[in-house]
């Protein structure tokens, strides 16, 4: 039977950011599988392409922690490697007295958190920045940008491939068993089985399918993943604001709430909603729009309702089921389920992207303690 030290399951960001952190330590003993024929084909090419700053997520989360973290870790190699990015900024903004009580609690905790630069703006100082939006008063975050992710993606390979990483398309996960050396990772293709010492679970949507195939009751330890749908709609005319505009979050924190965001060729979309599925589609119900429509001119009341259209979805994979509290990333070394060797990672939806370097970080500390 072939051998392997390390075999990484999924060719998302994750995924990706953790081959190209282990690739010169390990050289070609890392092998990336990867079900679909090619990379970031679900929730990493499926998403806003937002840089966040870490202002939402609760404190001592891996969330916070690795969020703040790893932002500045991003636009370092951003800057340092030409990966197409801008450093737009962005505004959270109350539209109504009301919600100035909440948005000055975000801006405190945001700040306790250790999120840098942010600062409370007043309307006046609104209307300087984006004049087109509704807003009484608002929160400026200077370090929130964008990136092509496809691009940091092709980078990372780049980056493993040159040490000898090898990443094998069209190759689907199977059968995982634990044996005394480690374990035996069977692929679909060919009925093709073979021994990793280490395996990282790095999956996405079907992180739990991986992590049950191990032998993980998924159910009772929390490990089960909710699909959470976003939708998307462009605006067909030229965008109205030069940053981000965000609502005050739901007091559920399923999702930020309808925001509008600019891609990279300066093209504004609206989105995500987030709606619990029990399948994968991402076809995109072009009956929302009139849903979008009157959330996105909540933010923006001037936009034109013809010009909001139907532009693409995402699933994010959920540890969080409707109604539940915010869960938290799960990146764990399985040594306590008597797993020794399994890492993994679940519930990886934002801000993975803007923490995918600090996550490779992270695993690969733990795989310096199981290898030598």
């Amino acid at each position: 039977m072939d051998k392997v030290e390390i075999t990484i399951i999924g060719a998302g960001v994750i995924g990706l950011a953790i081959a190209a952190a282990l690739a010169k330590k390990y050289k070609d003993n890392v092998i990336v599988v990867e079900k679909n024929d090619n990379f970031g084909q679900e929730t990493s090419s499926r998403n806003s392409e937002i840089i966040h700053a870490g202002i939402y997520y609760s404190k001592g989360s891996l969330k916070q922690k690795l969020c703040i973290e790893g932002v500045n870790y991003l636009y370092k190699l951003c800057r340092k490697e030409s990966i197409p990015h801008k450093q737009l900024g962005k505004i959270i903004i109350a539209t109504r007295p009301s919600e100035l009580t909440q948005l000055e609690e975000l801006f405190k905790r945001a700040t306790s958190n250790g999120v840098t630069k942010l600062k409370l703006l007043n309307q006046r100082e609104i209307c300087k920045l984006e004049p087109h939006t509704k807003a009484v008063a608002g929160i400026y975050s200077p370090l929130t940008g964008i990136i092509d992710s496809h691009s940091l993606m092709e980078y990372f390979i780049r980056k493993a491939k040159s040490s000898g990483v090898e990443i094998a398309y069209r190759s689907e996960v199977n059968f995982l068993s634990k044996e005394k050396r480690g374990f035996v990772v069977g692929l679909r293709q060919d009925e093709y089985r073979f021994l990793s010492q280490v395996v990282i679970n790095c999956a996405g949507l079907f992180s739990d399918k991986m992590a049950a195939l191990a032998g993980i009751d998924v159910n009772n330890l929390g490990y089960q993943l909710h699909f959470c749908k976003g939708d998307y709609f462009s605006y067909a005319k030229p965008s109205p604001v030069n940053m981000l505009v965000y609502p005050l979050p739901g007091k559920d924190e399923v999702s930020l709430g309808v925001h509008a965001t600019l891609d990279m060729g300066s093209r504004l979309r609206f989105g995500p909603d987030a709606e619990y599925v029990h399948e994968i589609d991402y076809k995109v119900k072009a009956e929302k729009r009139e849903f979008f429509y009157q959330a996105a001119k909540k933010i923006i009341p001037d936009l034109e309702s013809e010009s909001i259209i139907p532009d693409m979805s995402g699933i994010r994979p959920k540890l969080q089921g409707p109604h539940d509290a915010v869960k938290d990333f799960i990146i764990k070394e399985e040594s306590a389920l008597g797993l020794p060797g399994l890492i993994n990672l679940l519930g990886i939806e934002s801000p993975g992207l803007t923490a995918c370097i600090a996550i490779a970080k992270k695993v690969s500390q733990m795989v310096s303690e199981i290898l030598p």
